[in-house]
Protein backbone atom coordinates (compact mmCIF):
# COMPACT_ATOMS: atom_id res chain seq x y z
CA UNK A 1 0.00 0.00 0.00
CA UNK A 2 1.07 3.39 -0.43
CA UNK A 3 -0.17 6.48 1.32
CA UNK A 4 -0.01 9.98 1.54
CA UNK A 5 -1.22 12.41 4.26
CA UNK A 6 -1.49 16.12 4.14
CA UNK A 7 -2.79 18.41 7.55
CA UNK A 8 -3.63 21.79 7.51
CA UNK A 9 -5.29 23.95 9.86
CA UNK A 10 -7.32 26.60 8.20
CA UNK A 11 -8.84 30.08 10.04
CA UNK A 12 -12.67 28.85 8.81
CA UNK A 13 -16.17 27.00 9.85
CA UNK A 14 -16.64 23.80 9.03
CA UNK A 15 -19.14 24.77 6.62
CA UNK A 16 -17.72 27.26 4.37
CA UNK A 17 -14.46 24.78 4.25
CA UNK A 18 -16.92 22.21 3.15
CA UNK A 19 -18.39 24.77 0.45
CA UNK A 20 -15.10 25.38 -0.92
CA UNK A 21 -13.87 21.82 -1.18
CA UNK A 22 -17.76 20.70 -3.04
CA UNK A 23 -18.47 23.71 -5.40
CA UNK A 24 -16.95 24.06 -8.75
CA UNK A 25 -16.52 27.35 -8.89
CA UNK A 26 -14.92 27.76 -4.94
CA UNK A 27 -12.44 24.72 -6.34
CA UNK A 28 -11.32 26.85 -9.83
CA UNK A 29 -10.43 29.57 -7.83
CA UNK A 30 -7.89 27.54 -5.41
CA UNK A 31 -7.57 24.39 -7.50
CA UNK A 32 -5.54 26.59 -10.50
CA UNK A 33 -8.46 26.37 -12.44
CA UNK A 34 -10.35 22.67 -12.14
CA UNK A 35 -12.59 21.85 -10.43
CA UNK A 36 -14.73 18.64 -8.67
CA UNK A 37 -17.94 18.01 -10.21
CA UNK A 38 -20.79 15.61 -8.67
CA UNK A 39 -24.15 15.48 -6.44
CA UNK A 40 -21.91 14.23 -3.78
CA UNK A 41 -24.16 11.54 -2.54
CA UNK A 42 -22.80 8.01 -2.05
CA UNK A 43 -22.48 6.33 -5.45
CA UNK A 44 -22.72 9.10 -7.80
CA UNK A 45 -19.64 9.76 -9.92
CA UNK A 46 -17.01 11.61 -9.55
CA UNK A 47 -14.75 13.72 -11.65
CA UNK A 48 -11.95 16.34 -11.73
CA UNK A 49 -12.09 18.60 -14.86
CA UNK A 50 -10.47 21.55 -16.21
CA UNK A 51 -11.54 24.34 -17.28
CA UNK A 52 -11.25 23.93 -21.09
CA UNK A 53 -13.44 20.68 -20.49
CA UNK A 54 -10.78 18.13 -20.00
CA UNK A 55 -11.14 15.68 -17.69
CA UNK A 56 -8.05 14.64 -14.91
CA UNK A 57 -9.76 12.08 -12.97
CA UNK A 58 -12.78 9.73 -12.13
CA UNK A 59 -14.11 8.11 -9.65
CA UNK A 60 -17.16 7.47 -7.17
CA UNK A 61 -18.19 9.31 -4.14
CA UNK A 62 -18.27 6.06 -1.78
CA UNK A 63 -18.77 8.59 1.99
CA UNK A 64 -20.54 11.72 2.41
CA UNK A 65 -20.81 13.15 5.66
CA UNK A 66 -21.52 17.30 5.23
CA UNK A 67 -19.27 18.99 6.83
CA UNK A 68 -16.88 16.33 8.60
CA UNK A 69 -16.07 13.59 5.91
CA UNK A 70 -15.84 12.77 2.18
CA UNK A 71 -14.51 9.68 0.41
CA UNK A 72 -13.45 9.46 -3.01
CA UNK A 73 -13.08 6.61 -5.46
CA UNK A 74 -10.32 8.45 -7.63
CA UNK A 75 -8.31 7.33 -10.87
CA UNK A 76 -6.39 9.30 -12.70
CA UNK A 77 -7.11 9.52 -16.73
CA UNK A 78 -4.44 11.55 -18.20
CA UNK A 79 -1.42 9.90 -17.76
CA UNK A 80 -1.47 5.97 -18.91
CA UNK A 81 0.81 4.91 -16.75
CA UNK A 82 -0.91 6.33 -13.40
CA UNK A 83 -4.32 5.08 -15.01
CA UNK A 84 -3.32 1.23 -15.04
CA UNK A 85 -2.65 1.15 -11.37
CA UNK A 86 -6.26 2.09 -10.73
CA UNK A 87 -8.36 3.37 -8.47
CA UNK A 88 -6.94 4.85 -5.58
CA UNK A 89 -9.06 6.27 -1.82
CA UNK A 90 -8.87 9.66 -1.09
CA UNK A 91 -10.55 10.46 2.66
CA UNK A 92 -11.06 14.52 3.28
CA UNK A 93 -11.90 14.82 6.90
CA UNK A 94 -12.96 18.37 8.81
CA UNK A 95 -12.50 18.72 11.85
CA UNK A 96 -13.53 21.97 13.88
CA UNK A 97 -10.46 23.17 16.42
CA UNK A 98 -11.97 26.67 17.86
CA UNK A 99 -11.69 29.33 15.21
CA UNK A 100 -10.16 27.20 13.06
CA UNK A 101 -10.82 23.41 10.80
CA UNK A 102 -8.05 20.81 11.03
CA UNK A 103 -8.60 19.42 7.35
CA UNK A 104 -6.38 15.87 6.97
CA UNK A 105 -6.34 14.64 3.15
CA UNK A 106 -5.45 10.96 2.93
CA UNK A 107 -4.92 9.56 -0.07
CA UNK A 108 -4.28 5.95 -0.38
CA UNK A 109 -3.68 3.31 -3.11
CA UNK A 110 -3.49 -0.72 -2.90
CA UNK A 111 -0.18 -0.86 -4.78
CA UNK A 112 3.53 -0.94 -3.47
CA UNK A 113 5.80 2.36 -4.68
CA UNK A 114 2.58 3.92 -6.33
CA UNK A 115 3.93 6.78 -9.25
CA UNK A 116 -0.07 8.01 -8.58
CA UNK A 117 0.71 8.46 -4.72
CA UNK A 118 3.77 10.03 -6.10
CA UNK A 119 2.20 12.43 -8.08
CA UNK A 120 -0.05 13.65 -5.53
CA UNK A 121 2.64 14.55 -2.75
CA UNK A 122 3.08 17.14 -5.14
CA UNK A 123 0.16 18.50 -6.39
CA UNK A 124 -2.14 18.33 -2.77
CA UNK A 125 0.32 20.44 -0.97
CA UNK A 126 -0.02 23.16 -3.23
CA UNK A 127 -3.69 22.60 -4.08
CA UNK A 128 -4.27 23.09 0.21
CA UNK A 129 -2.10 25.97 0.64
CA UNK A 130 -4.11 27.73 -1.89
CA UNK A 131 -7.62 26.93 -0.59
CA UNK A 132 -6.05 27.82 2.62
CA UNK A 133 -4.77 31.19 1.25
CA UNK A 134 -8.04 31.86 -0.34
CA UNK A 135 -10.15 31.15 2.78
CA UNK A 136 -8.17 33.38 5.13
CA UNK A 137 -6.79 36.01 2.45
CA UNK A 138 -9.64 35.68 0.49
CA UNK A 139 -6.72 35.56 -2.31
CA UNK A 140 -6.01 32.12 -3.98
CA UNK A 141 -1.97 31.46 -4.60
CA UNK A 142 -0.93 31.94 -7.93
CA UNK A 143 -0.24 28.95 -10.50
CA UNK A 144 3.15 27.13 -9.66
CA UNK A 145 6.24 27.83 -12.13
CA UNK A 146 6.74 24.09 -12.79
CA UNK A 147 10.11 24.96 -14.47
CA UNK A 148 12.08 25.06 -11.63
CA UNK A 149 13.25 28.93 -12.26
Amino acid sequence: MSSFVYVTYIRTTPAKLWEALTTPEFNRQFWFGVAQESTFEPGAAWKLVGSEGKIYDTGEVLECDPPKRLVLKWRNELRPELTEEGYSRCVMELAPEGEMVKLTVTHTIDRENSQFIKAVTGGWPAVLSSLKSLLETGKALPPRDKSGS
